[in-house]
Parts: C-alpha cells; sequence; structure tokens
C-alpha cells in the first residue's frame, strides 16, 4: 500500500492476516519441497522393473509391464544365517533393488544381520536411506551420531534386546554391537531401494589410492607412521 496512507484498523487486520496466510503457505511448501528433495522420488506408476540389460540413470529403467513376472518381485533366503566368519564378526544379507527388480521407484529395502558373539557391524553410514532396526535374536548395543553441533557431535546409545527397534536416522554414522555370548540376528528395514553404504574406517583407511597419509595424520593428530600402519590392514567388508 502506499506510503502515508491511513487506513481503518479493519483494513489493518485484514492485511496482517492475508500476509500471514501467504507466509504459512510458502512455508509448507518449503517444507514439502525439502521432503521430496530428501528421499526416493514416489512412483507414478503400479511398478517399474528393471530390465536384465538396464543403464544406470537416478533410479533405473523400466522393463514393459507385459514381460513382467512374479518372480520379479520375490526374494527367497532370508531365513538362511549369513557367514560370520570374517574379523568384524557380522554378515549383512542386503534386499534392495540389487536383489528384487520389483523395489525400483519404491523406495524401501530390507537387511538381514547376523552377528558372531561379539561380533560387530561397524561405524557406517547409508547415504540415502534412515533405518529402523528390529532384533529378532539376542542383545545388541546400538548407536549413531550427529552431525555436527554447536555441541559437538552428540552419539545417541541403547541396548536393545529380543523384539526392541531401534531407528539410525538418514545419513548419520551408526552401529551394532552384539554384546552377549550367543550370535544375534536383526533385520532392518531402510527407506531407499538402493541405500547406500559407507564403512567409515574402509573407507578412510582403505581407499583405493590411499589418501594422503599427510591429509589423514593432520586430520586425525597423529603421526604417519600411526596412518600407514592402519592404511595396511585388510579392511573386511560384511556386505
Amino acid at each position: 500500500m502506499p506510503p502515508n496512507t491511513l487506513i481503518s484498523s479493519k483494513d489493518l487486520i485484514s492485511y496482517r492476516k492475508e500476509m500471514a496466510c501467504h507466509i504459512l503457505l510458502f512455508a509448507l511448501l518449503a517444507l514439502a519441497s525439502s521432503r521430496v528433495m530428501a528421499s526416493d522420488p514416489s512412483q507414478l506408476q503400479d511398478f517399474c522393473l528393471l530390465p536384465l540389460d538396464a543403464v544406470l540413470v537416478n533410479g533405473l529403467v523400466c522393463k514393459p509391464p507385459m514381460h513382467v513376472t512374479a518372480d520379479d518381485i520375490f526374494f527367497s533366503g532370508l531365513d538362511m544365517p549369513g557367514n560370520t566368519s570374517n574379523q568384524l564378526g557380522s554378515k549383512v544379507m542386503q534386499v534392495n533393488v540389487n536383489q528384487i527388480a520389483g523395489l525400483n521407484t519404491l523406495g524401501i529395502s530390507l537387511a538381514r544381520i547376523d552377528y558372531a558373539p561379539y561380533g560387530l557391524n561397524p561405524p557406517h553410514t547409508h547415504p540415502r536411506a534412515t533405518e529402523i532396526l528390529t532384533v529378532l535374536e539376542g542383545t545388541l548395543y546400538v548407536g549413531f551420531v550427529t552431525s555436527n553441533t554447536n555441541n559437538g557431535n552428540l552419539i545417541f546409545t541403547k541396548m536393545l534386546k529380543k523384539g526392541d527397534v531401534f531407528v539410525f536416522p538418514e545419513g548419520l554414522i551408526h552401529f551394532q554391537f552384539n554384546y552377549g555370548p550367543t550370535p544375534a540376528v536383526a533385520v532392518a528395514a531402510l527407506s531407499s531401494q538402493n541405500l547406500g553404504v559407507i564403512t567409515i574406517a574402509n573407507a578412510v583407511f582403505g581407499s583405493n589410492p590411499p589418501i594422503s597419509d599427510a591429509v589423514l595424520a593432520k586430520a586425525f593428530q597423529v603421526g604417519k607412521d600411526t596412518i600407514k600402519y592402519l592404511q595396511a590392514q585388510f579392511w573386511v567388508d560384511n556386505n
């Protein structure tokens, strides 16, 4: 409205209500936009199964619907224990779009994790998925670390028993450790068809070619000999 214009209190109230509605609408649009950008895109059809010769895009191309069979949306073997005879004492069996073609565009996947006594699923992150973990057998010590904050990187931990559920937010570093003398089993649901896994130690000390020891020595505030020792280790992939 023009400056120095006299308006009634009724007009002023109406103007303020209109501005409040505009601000609320803008906030809702911003919230909806951030939600869309933070997860797999929603499907625009019943299913989009990838063909055997699929070309990678942001997601995967679709198989013609008339060629789809029930086997394209089926997986068998999640009841079979994973082989935990490795240095970590754990094994992750992923059930994502690479195992079930029908998960393409659906924004969800599954994993079974087996733990030997005192086995560890080491600190790692899923760049594209939130994870919800359910303990089926045994006892697990689990936790995740928050992003950088003014209060530092906060850690949230919990001791879980059979039937307990814990959530790991998308992109945050998390872990699970079998505290018990008997094997443990958990199942995780994840909010992406292809969640991605970055195991922290493997990525930092086992990259190919290696990250400069000068960079890592300064980052971890240790000597180069310590970095070279860590880079010389065999970093296990339990997936």
